[in-house]
């Protein structure tokens, strides 16, 4: 029986032969519809919103735990939660006999908020896997979960350089030096 030909996203030769450029695309197009209505409709970015809807699920927690919850970094949390704060969206509030920990929770206005933009972004993802069936879902909400998986045994088992961040801004590292054109 002959070999079956190797899907592109395993071998590629190219920007579009990458799964995560797919991604990524998916992301910016299907995405910006939920942006353009957080930004446009309600004053809040998407991190911020983010933010809104893990804690209309989970309940308040404390910042760090909603850092990872949200897959950010604990500076960008803590940014978005001052926002948030300022907005009225959110409250803090020191946690008993720890005079450094604090819960964050949904004001009333956070949660009438979430009510107002969570049936329209529903709404949205429903239209987008309006031509997918059922079975189709599964499947790929278990890839999914596969894919997730190595994700994160990869990133634990590699060593990943780190962005060398100052003011916001990247700073550039130096080409890799061939030692043997020397």
């Amino acid at each position: 029986m002959p070999k079956e030909p190797s899907h592109p996203w395993r071998q590629a030769s190219k920007l579009d032969d990458l799964f995560l450029y797919h991604l990524a695309r998916l992301m910016s197009s299907a995405g910006s519809m939920v942006v353009r209505m957080c930004e446009g409709g309600f004053g809040i970015t998407r991190r911020e919103w983010r933010l809104i809807g893990l804690l209309a699920d989970q309940g308040p927690m404390q910042p760090s735990q909603l850092a990872e919850h949200a897959q950010l970094d604990r500076t960008r949390t803590s940014r978005t939660i001052s926002t948030l704060i300022a907005k009225g969206l959110l409250q803090k509030q020191g946690i008993a006999g720890d005079g450094r920990q604090a819960l964050v929770q949904l004001s009333a206005a956070g949660l009438a908020l979430h009510a107002q933009l969570f049936p329209q972004v529903r709404q949205i993802n429903q239209e987008l896997l309006g031509d997918i069936s059922d079975a189709e879902l599964q499947l790929l909400s278990q890839m999914f979960t596969r894919i997730g998986a190595r994700a994160a045994l990869m990133q634990q088992q590699g060593d990943f350089p780190k962005a060398e961040r100052r003011r916001g801004r990247l700073t550039p590292r130096p080409p890799p030096r061939d030692d043997a054109a020397r």
